[in-house]
């Protein structure tokens, strides 16, 4: 097979894997804005079954579920123009359709770079494929429990001390809450990719150690262009827990590496 006839069947496969996740995300998308989560009891258990209801939807619910934890009591969620909520669900549909699609996301990114990895590669990139999966939803789970709420209480209670009305646009929080959720979800597979590309033997536990200082640099640098203000503060709420899981890869990385010697 020649070169080009080789990469039109590689651009193929990814048609066909960029197709499948479209669909997934997409039909998900559509079950959230078509649907309402109707609440019932089972045995003192509340479970929710979907009732049609594109007005009052799945992805609705969700929007104010996030207004009614997310934003600080004093502050108003507002829309200046028409449309501005119908989008905003539109955006929570589709990120959570993005988040509940991960599992196809993951196996059709290893299936992708199955044929172009050799065995022992092939076998890491599948062991890591549940691990991702679970690190982007504790990441998403961790921004939106641990960071999101702090840093919007922190940024609006300059204008509570001076006697402001806060006005909050719907498309701008829905915006900056699905970028932390996914800029997280992401972060969170630092220690991972770390772990992945030693395990390759590309680098050994020593590199991450000696360069340290340049990570932590790189994670400040990132902490700051995600963050919305220029205090210098709210970034650390990024670089913090990034610097985190970089120490926690490190030492799991030595760990295996110790492990490994001893056998």
């Amino acid at each position: 097979m020649s070169d080009i006839q080789e990469i039109n069947e590689h651009l193929k496969q990814l048609r066909k894997i960029v197709l499948r996740i479209a669909i997934s995300v997409g039909v998900i998308t559509m079950f959230l804005i078509s649907f309402h989560a109707e609440p019932i009891q089972i045995n003192g258990i509340q479970l929710y079954y979907p009732t049609p209801d594109p007005l009052n939807n799945i992805a609705a619910q969700i929007t104010n579920h996030m207004r009614e934890t997310l934003v600080p009591a004093d502050v108003q969620l507002i829309q200046t123009a028409p449309g501005q909520a119908f989008f905003a669900q539109i955006y929570v549909a589709a990120l959570t359709g993005i988040v509940l699609s991960m599992p196809v996301i993951i196996r059709e990114f290893v299936a992708f770079i199955t044929p172009a990895l050799k065995e022992k590669e092939i076998k890491i990139a599948r062991n890591i494929s549940l691990p991702a999966l679970l690190l982007f939803v504790a990441g998403c789970i961790f921004s939106y429990i641990f960071v999101i709420p702090y840093i919007l209480d922190f940024l609006y209670t300059y204008g509570e001390s001076a006697g402001l009305v806060t006005f909050l646009n719907v498309i701008d929080f829905v915006t900056f809450v699905l970028q932390f959720l996914l800029a997280f979800g992401v972060s969170f597979q630092l220690p991972l990719v770390m772990y992945a590309v030693s395990r390759i033997g590309i680098v050994d536990s020593k590199f991450w150690r000696s360069n340290i200082r340049y990570a932590i640099v790189a994670i400040v640098i990132f902490g700051a262009i995600i963050t919305p203000d220029g205090s210098g503060v709210t970034m650390w709420f990024i670089a913090g827990p990034m610097i985190a899981l970089y120490l926690i890869g490190m030492a799991v990385i030595e760990r295996s590496e110790r492990k490994m010697s001893n056998i």
